[in-house]
């Protein structure tokens, strides 16, 4: 006997395709929508056995607000998350939210078919090796952060982090080296190299990252430097 679902993923044709493709194995779909923003209200109101939810970023904060929301109004519908190789926190995101499975995007039409029976007989619809890491990162969620700040700070030196604090404080080569009590060849080496653990090709780059990721509050502040900054009549060789 088909199942009665629905497709929703934000790629038109990607959604239209495995539409068609489950018709033609005597599913019955009842809409195939591009939009995820929209995807709870349609499920919601087409009430379908299973919803085939896809997602580009599972790991993303909000990606699956959605299922949270159409397992509360319409406990009943089974949602299979049909995404990339996802993380363990990743795929605990979409347990933690109610979703009945996760598929990948790679997976063969017969794969997706047999999550989508699977979740409809209320089993848990995914991979055996997925699953186990999903059920470690909810029970240990601390053991593996996904936290970004906190790599690029394990990356940098202790002197490496107060010359980034110093660079995101606007600092040129000079007042580095007059703020750490070194020659400003050395603090221009510990730029560089700040910049190249980093990925990025300009102080600007590196103060935008450094604040983004939350890398500054974790560093704290430094001894301000004890030289006053050039007067725009001063020549600056290193700004």
């Amino acid at each position: 006997m088909g199942v009665r679902l629905m497709v929703v993923d934000d790629h038109r044709l990607l959604a239209e395709a495995l539409a068609s493709a489950l018709k033609l194995r005597g599913h019955r779909v009842l809409a195939a929508a591009a939009p995820a923003a929209g995807a709870a209200e349609l499920v919601i109101s087409r009430a379908p056995e299973v919803c085939l939810l896809g997602t580009a970023t599972p790991a993303e904060p909000g990606t699956f607000d959605p299922v949270i929301r159409i397992k509360r109004e319409r406990p009943q519908v089974a949602v299979v998350v049909l995404g990339p190789v996802p993380s363990p926190r990743g795929i605990a995101a979409a347990f933690a939210a109610g979703a009945s499975g996760y598929v990948r995007h790679d997976e063969r039409i017969e794969g997706v078919e047999r999550a989508l029976m699977k979740a409809r007989a209320g089993e848990a619809a995914v991979a055996p090796s997925l699953l186990q890491g999903a059920f470690s990162e909810l029970l240990n969620p601390a053991a593996q952060p996904d936290d970004e700040g906190q790599r690029l700070l394990q990356m940098l030196t202790p002197r490496e982090v107060e010359v980034l604090v110093r660079v995101a404080d606007g600092e040129d080569t000079r007042l580095i080296a007059a703020g750490m009590g070194i020659a400003p060849s050395t603090a221009r080496t510990h730029v560089q190299r700040v910049l190249m653990k980093l990925g990025v090709g300009s102080r600007l780059e590196a103060a935008a990252l450094a604040a983004r990721t939350g890398l500054l509050d974790r560093a704290g502040p430094v001894a301000p430097s004890m030289t006053s900054a050039p007067t725009p009549e001063s020549p600056n060789p290193d700004s």
